[in-house]
């Protein structure tokens, strides 16, 4: 089990610096990064549309806008742009 979780947080961690380097990447569309950072703002900001202390409710908004906003996000920049950031961030976590 604690094999998975730390295969898991590897995976996350890679995916972050995927974002990271689309982010930073000099072809990718600014509407692209505003729906990108936007999904970050809304993971680390304490502004909710539900707020959280509703039960289940507060947190599913979370658990359905920030992943819905990162797919938006990819689905708006080329293929080619996320597959080399993709392609860096595997070869950065082999090193």
């Amino acid at each position: 089990m604690w094999q998975k979780l730390k295969h898991w947080a590897q995976r996350v961690e890679q995916e972050i610096d995927v974002y990271r380097r689309v982010l930073a990447h000099a072809h990718t569309p600014w509407y692209a990064k505003a729906v990108l950072g936007l999904a970050l703002a809304y993971f680390v900001l304490p502004i909710d549309l539900i707020p959280d202390p509703i039960p289940v409710l507060g947190q599913l908004d979370d658990l359905l806008i920030v992943p819905g906003l990162i797919w938006l996000a990819l689905k708006l920049i080329p293929p080619q742009i996320v597959t080399g950031c993709r392609e860096e961030a595997q070869q950065r976590a082999s090193e």
